[in-house]
This record gives C-alpha cells, structure tokens and sequence, in this order.
C-alpha cells in the first residue's frame, strides 16, 4: 500500500494530530456550548459537521498539492518551507497568547440533526485559520518525489479525521464538567500551548535543517 506513510511519519503526525484535537479552538467551543445548549446528542452531530469539513480540506490540499508538484517542485518546496515558518509562527502565539475557552450556557431552540451537521461544517471550512494550518500541516509529512504523494495526503487527511473524532466525541460527553474545569485550571490550558508550541516547533526545525543539506 504505496498510499500508507511510514511508521515514522505516522508517528509524528499522530501525535501532532492528538495534541491539536486536545487544544481548544473553534471547533471544540462550538462543540461544547452546543452540548451545554442543546444536550450531547446535538454536539455529536456538529462533530460530524467539522469532520464533514475536515474531508472537504483534505480533498483540496490532496489534489491542489499534487498539481503543485507537478506544475513546480520548487514552488512545493517554497510552500513546505512556508509552512514550516507558518507552523514556528503558531508555536510563538501559543506562548504568547495561549488557548483560550470561554463558554457559556444558552438557552437555545432544538436544532435539528442536518442544521447541526451544517453548523459545523460551515464553521469548520469557512474558517481560514483552517484553510492555511491544512494547506501548511499536510505537505510537512510528504516530499515532492513520491510517486504516491496524492493517496499519502488522503490518507492522512482521513487519519487526522480517525484521531480527532474521538477526541471531539469525548469533549461532548464531559462537556459540562470540562467546560468548568478548562477554565479554573489556567495552568492546564498553558501545558497544553507549551506542548503544542514545542511539538510544532521541532516540526518547523526538521523541515528548515531537511531544507538546508
């Protein structure tokens, strides 16, 4: 299976993605104050909205990325090496800023399992933090000469669904007591930023030391 990265990049990028799933960020407030609003069952179906989201980028950076390399290598590399500063620059405002959760509870009227689904879909692809972290994160985790670099980035659009759902899913069912507890354990949110900020770093280094040689 020429499409199936290797144990390394799976690795790296599984655990990239599992520390991104457990930041707090659009995807996971609107999953929690949708919990809190409208019960768990509601959250679960805008879970399946931003994952619905999620394949519709992975589709476009999968086959905008293979045209790319095709059109110019050498624009790929520009790219890669952009994302890479793109990805030090996130580390940098997460220890600048931080996470941050604020959520409230609502009283809101029942939504029904499609408007839900199109809630988080539409808050997950018009997000352009989103559209330049998938056009960026992906292509660090495939090189300009394997033959098979469209089916790796769909796999790995795809495995990055795989890991976050669950995540997400999680989020729901303890949103209420997550919710408080994020909140009055700053020190946790921070660990998180350092983590995040640290395991994008050396993913920023390794593409600009790779680069160099």
């Amino acid at each position: 299976m020429d499409f199936v990265p290797s144990l390394p990049t799976l690795l790296a990028f599984a655990a990239a993605s599992l520390l991104l799933a457990a930041t707090p960020g659009p995807d996971m407030t609107l999953s929690i104050s949708r919990a809190l609003a409208q019960g768990k069952k509601a959250a679960l179906f805008v879970v399946v909205g931003t994952g619905l989201g999620i394949v519709v980028h992975t589709l476009l950076v999968a086959f905008g990325i293979s045209a790319l390399i095709t059109a110019s290598p050498t624009a790929f590399l520009v790219l890669k090496t952009g994302g890479a500063a793109y990805l030090l620059w996130l580390a940098i405002q997460a220890i600048r800023y931080g996470s941050s959760l604020s959520v409230t509870k609502v009283t809101e009227a029942k939504g029904t399992a499609l408007s839900n689904i199109a809630t988080g879909f539409s808050v997950n692809i018009l997000n352009p933090k989103v559209v330049i972290f998938f056009m960026t994160f992906l292509p660090q985790f495939v090189s300009a000469d394997d033959p098979a670099v469209t089916g790796k980035l769909l796999f790995l659009g795809f495995f990055f669904i795989v890991i976050g759902m669950p995540v997400n899913a999680l989020v729901v069912f303890a949103a209420d007591w997550l919710a408080a507890w994020l909140q009055r354990n700053k020190r946790v949110m921070r660990a998180i930023d350092y983590s995040f900020a640290g395991v994008f770093s050396i993913f920023a280094v390794k593409i600009f030391l790779t680069q160099a040689r």
